[in-house]
C-alpha cells in the first residue's frame, strides 16, 4: 500500500514538472514573439545626415534593440543614384532589425503607411540668396511632402522636422496635413540640447551622462536660448545645481550661450561640412525619448506647438522642456523664469512670429 502511494506521488510530481516546464516554454515563446516592424520615413536620405541616421535606426538606436524597422528612403531625382548606393550599403550591412528598405524619389511611395517620419530633406541657403527665397523653396517642399503624409501615412504617424528653418517647416507641414494630430508634429532642438549638455560637461570635467535638465527655448536658430537655471549635475554628494558648480554667471550668460547658438557654424568652419553625425544622433534621441519615454526626473527639449505656456504665443512651433510617457510629450510646467530669461524667451518668439509671417506670405 505504501509503495502504491509513493508511486502515485511520484506520478503527480512528474506530471506537475512536465506541465510547468511546457507552460514556461509556451510563455517564454509568447514573450519572445517578434514585434511588428515600424515603418520609418527618412527624407533627404542620400545626404550627409540621412546617410548617418539610417544605420543608427537599423541598429536600434532610435526605437530600441528589439524593434524591427522598415526604412522608406526619399530623395530628389538628381540624388537617385546616390540613394541607390545607400540602399545597397544597408543591405550589405545585414542589420538583424532591418526588415526592408524602400529607396525612391516618389513622395507617395515613400509616405505609404509610414509610422514615423524624419524630415531631413530641405533647400539650404546658398550664398547670395535672400531669406525669403529660401523660405519659399522650403514652403514648396514641405507643402508637397505634408500632402503626401496626409493621404498615405499611418493615422498616428509621428513627425520630426530636421531641415531648417525647422520650427517653421513644421508649422507649414501641419498646415497641409490637417488630419495628423498637432501633438504629432515636432521639430529638432535636441541637437542644441545635447550641445548644451556637452558644454557643461566639458566646463565641469564631468561625464555628460551626469548632467541633466538644461533647456533650449525657442527657435532652432541663433536666437535660441540655452538655459541652465534648472540644470543639475549628479555628484558623489548628490545632485548639485549647474549654476552653483560653474560659479561663473558671466560665462553662463555670455560665452556658454553663444557657443551653443553658434556651434553649427563652428563645425562647418572646422569640417568644411555641416553637422551630420551629431544631428543624426540627436534625431534618434528625440524619437526614442518621445516613443519610449524620458527617465523619471529628467526632461528634454523638443520643438512643439505652443499652447501659451510661459507666455509664448500660440500658433508657433517653439522649443520647450518636455517629459515623455507612452508616446506623448508634455510641457514641463511651473519653472521660474527670471528677467534675463524672459527677455531671451520673448526675443526668440518674436523671430518665430516673423518667420511664420514670411512663410505664409510665400504661400500666398
Amino acid at each position: 500500500m505504501d509503495g502504491l502511494l509513493l508511486l502515485q506521488q511520484v506520478l503527480v510530481v512528474s506530471f506537475c514538472v512536465v506541465f510547468f516546464w511546457k507552460l514556461t516554454k509556451y510563455m517564454w515563446s509568447f514573450l519572445n514573439v517578434e514585434k511588428e516592424p515600424v515603418i520609418i520615413l527618412v527624407t533627404g536620405a542620400a545626404g550627409q545626415i540621412g546617410y548617418a541616421i539610417v544605420s543608427m535606426i537599423a541598429r536600434g538606436a532610435m526605437l530600441g534593440p528589439d524593434q524591427p524597422v522598415i526604412l522608406h528612403l526619399l530623395d530628389i531625382e538628381p540624388a537617385a543614384e546616390a540613394l541607390k548606393g545607400v540602399k545597397m550599403e544597408l543591405i550589405d550591412a545585414a542589420f538583424p532589425l532591418l526588415k526592408g528598405v524602400v529607396a525612391t524619389t516618389d513622395v507617395v511611395e515613400a509616405c505609404q503607411d509610414v509610422n514615423i517620419a524624419v524630415m531631413i530633406g530641405g533647400f539650404p541657403r546658398n550664398e547670395g540668396m535672400e531669406r525669403k527665397d529660401v523660405m519659399s523653396k522650403n514652403v514648396s517642399i514641405y507643402k508637397a511632402q505634408a500632402s503626401a503624409l496626409e493621404k498615405h501615412a499611418a493615422p498616428d504617424c509621428k513627425v520630426l522636422v530636421v531641415a531648417n528653418p525647422a520650427n517653421t517647416n513644421a508649422l507649414i507641414l501641419k498646415e497641409f496635413a490637417p488630419s495628423i494630430p498637432e501633438k504629432n508634429i515636432t521639430c529638432l532642438t535636441r541637437l542644441d540640447h545635447n550641445r548644451a549638455l556637452g558644454q557643461i560637461s566639458e566646463r565641469l570635467d564631468v561625464h555628460v551622462g551626469n548632467v541633466k535638465n538644461v533647456i533650449i527655448w525657442g527657435n532652432h536658430s541663433s536666437t535660441q536660448y540655452p538655459d541652465v537655471n534648472h540644470a543639475t549635475v549628479a555628484t558623489c554628494d548628490g545632485e548639485k545645481s549647474v549654476r552653483e558648480l560653474v560659479a561663473d554667471d558671466h560665462w553662463l550668460k555670455t560665452e556658454f550661450i553663444t557657443t551653443v547658438q553658434q556651434r553649427g557654424a563652428a563645425i562647418i568652419k572646422a569640417r568644411k561640412l555641416s553637422s551630420a553625425l551629431s544631428a543624426a544622433s540627436s534625431a534618434c534621441d528625440h524619437i526614442r525619448d518621445w516613443v519610449l519615454g524620458t527617465p523619471k526626473g529628467t526632461w528634454v527639449s523638443m520643438g512643439v506647438h505652443s499652447d501659451g505656456s510661459y507666455g509664448v504665443p500660440p500658433g508657433i512651433v517653439y522649443s520647450f522642456p518636455v517629459t515623455c510617457e507612452k508616446g506623448e510629450w508634455s510641457i514641463v510646467q511651473g519653472l521660474k523664469i527670471d528677467e534675463f530669461s524672459r527677455a531671451k524667451l520673448d526675443a526668440t518668439a518674436q523671430e518665430l512670429i516673423e518667420e511664420k509671417s514670411l512663410a505664409y506670405s510665400c504661400l500666398n
